[in-house]
């Protein structure tokens, strides 16, 4: 009898059909490679959750860096999550993955060299940023490392990609010192600024004046050192403070007991 070689299963995740058929062909040549191809990011979350559902999950994805961007002037791609249908770009579906199956490893494939991009992949959660045009030996080393734990870049990359990392970390340690001067309200506000809400959702929200948030919200602005809602909210997302929940705010006692508020003349 021989003996029973545990197969790797892939995920080739790119729009352009003929290279994603190509290299999945090629990989699936070898004899310990099982390897299906997905044209779309919400393709590819779909095939990660049929596999797991049968008890077939991915191991790898292969991800195109520029998945989702199309032709020029064409729509930018999305972030996901998403409603299952459009374009999701190559970096957001990294991030995505890492999300919703952890234990998959993915490499992202790129056509050129892009200190920057690499260094959001491997943020994202990506284990390897390959050249589309390296041998396929070369990428099946990088897919049989990225499974031992591996981290693979060209060296060409390396010293870009550590100056990357080591200004976003900067960034990061001064963006949360900043956050970090905020009072508790003033982080609420924050919060709800990150989650999208405006000044009357947000008093709504907090059972705050709309004229209270408005000096909350310049509060935060001012310390964070920021002159929009749009810049405080990426400070914030740096520092790594999430959204505000949306699940329903707690009423307040008095109503409970059946009384009737009133702001402003009305029945709130």
């Amino acid at each position: 009898m021989g003996v029973s070689v545990a197969r790797i299963r892939v995920l080739v995740v790119d729009d352009h059909r003929i290279f994603a058929e190509s290299l999945a062909a090629a990989l699936a040549a070898e004899p310990d490679v099982d390897v299906a191809a997905a044209g779309s990011g919400p393709a590819a979350l779909r095939c990660l959750e049929r596999g797991a559902a049968e008890g077939r999950r991915f191991d790898v994805l292969l991800v195109d860096a520029e998945l989702g961007a199309g032709p020029p002037g064409a729509p930018a791609a999305r972030a996901v999550p998403d409603d299952g249908e459009g374009a999701v770009d190559g970096i957001s579906l990294v991030a995505g993955v890492r999300r919703v199956q952890p234990a998959v490893r993915t490499v992202v494939l790129a056509e050129k060299d892009d200190p920057h991009r690499a260094a959001l992949a491997l943020q994202s959660g990506a284990s390897g940023w390959v050249a589309k045009d390296c041998s396929l030996q070369r990428l099946l080393a990088v897919v049989r490392g990225v499974l031992r734990d591996e981290t693979h870049l060209p060296p060409a990359l390396l010293t870009g990609v550590l100056r990357e990392l080591t200004a976003a970390r900067k960034h990061r340690t001064d963006s949360e010192r900043l956050v970090e001067s905020l009072t508790p309200r003033e982080r609420e506000v924050l919060r709800c600024m990150v989650a999208g809400l405006g000044r009357k959702a947000v008093a709504e929200r907090l059972f705050l004046s709309p004229h209270t948030v408005r000096t909350h919200m310049q509060n935060v602005l001012g310390k964070l050192g920021v002159h929009s809602t749009l810049a405080a909210v990426a400070l914030a997302r740096r520092a790594g403070v999430g959204p505000a929940e949306a699940v329903p705010v707690t009423v307040p006692a008095r109503v409970l007991a059946g009384d009737v508020v009133e702001r402003g003349g009305q029945p709130a």
